[in-house]
């Protein structure tokens, strides 16, 4: 009745933002991701008789602010008529932060509470479950280059390139750990709501859809990294023209946008993306990874770096 699982968060390189429908959680647009090998969470999931209410600790403390989508999550998994749960979640960089925790906590947790409850399911079934709790934790139950799109009434997923096929770095400039003081939710349906570009924003998806995929399987970097900052920056754009504005950057945001501009006009294969929050993550060929870390390093404003390559999809541990 117990069961661990580790999955990795994704970095959106088409970003998903905006829902068709609020109440299922389905996006408003498709998106593609890579998914990280070196940053995870693990996530350990015990059904307890003895339990009156779940019980839910992040990173060693009682977490009970985000216990209420866990619990709607385990129940979807497992059944309103399940036993409670005692959930322990542990991430190796910070959570809620603009790093796509929600996305590798609730692949995590999909996987472990259906092995706890002893429920056989597909990846794909899987991905549904975790995709319903946080859009883009579909994702991150598939390895590599990720892509979602809307598949009638739900969601479909599938890998596109495995890792191991176009090896990349992606190195992450954090310039702060603070929460986000917008959730992504919140500021989904303000961009929705009140962003003149929002409607053209859903109208182009498909086209850097297309552009990216094709990028993708050509192995072509230079088309990959042009079409990759113009969805980001166009996804941004969208929520700075919201009322009121939703503005996730800060000084060194920018600083380190400037910082990959100049690395670019040296030469290095490097590209930036941001999601909703104010870290950088920078894609590199492996072999400009050290000059991109330094780079970014040594950028004012930035907290600290990690890097990792492109993993694997969510997976169940051993020992349970």
């Amino acid at each position: 009745m117990r069961a661990t699982a580790r999955a990795q968060p994704n970095i959106a390189l088409i970003k998903y933002w905006g829902k068709r429908d609020g109440n299922r959680n389905l996006p408003a647009v498709g998106s593609i991701s890579v998914t990280l090998d070196e940053l995870f969470t693990t996530m350990h999931v015990e059904l307890d008789g003895a339990l009156d209410l779940d019980e839910l600790h992040v990173n060693g403390r009682k977490s009970p602010g985000l216990l209420p989508r866990v619990t709607q999550c385990l129940d979807s998994v497992l059944g309103t008529d399940r036993l409670r749960a005692r959930v322990i979640s542990e991430s190796n960089f910070p959570i809620a932060a603009g790093l796509a925790s929600s996305a590798s906590s609730f692949a995590a947790l999909v996987v472990a509470a259906s092995a706890a409850g002893g429920r056989e399911r597909t990846t794909h079934e899987l991905a549904r479950l975790a995709g319903a709790a946080s859009g883009s934790a579909a994702r991150s139950l598939y390895g590599g280059f990720v892509e979602l799109r809307n598949d009638g009434d739900s969601i479909a997923v599938q890998t596109i390139l495995d890792g191991e096929s176009w090896p990349m770095r992606v190195i992450a400039a954090v310039t702060s750990t603070a929460p986000k003081p917008v959730s992504s939710g919140e500021a989904m349906e303000a961009s929705r709501k009140t962003s003149p570009f929002y409607a053209r924003w859903v109208e182009e998806q498909d086209s850097d859809l297309s552009t990216a995929r094709d990028a993708i399987t050509a192995r072509d970097f230079g088309k990959l990294a042009s079409i990759a900052e113009h969805n980001c920056l166009k996804m941004h754009s969208v929520m700075w023209a919201s009322r009121p504005p939703v503005v996730y950057w800060n000084a060194a945001t920018i600083a380190c946008l400037e910082r990959v501009r100049q690395l670019q006009a040296d030469g290095a294969a490097a590209f930036f993306t941001i999601d909703a929050g104010p870290q950088v993550k920078v894609v590199c060929l492996p072999g400009d990874e050290s000059q991109v870390a330094e780079a970014l390093s040594n950028t004012p404003g930035v907290e600290s770096v990690l890097a990792s390559g492109i993993g694997a999809g969510a997976a169940l541990m051993n020992g349970d």
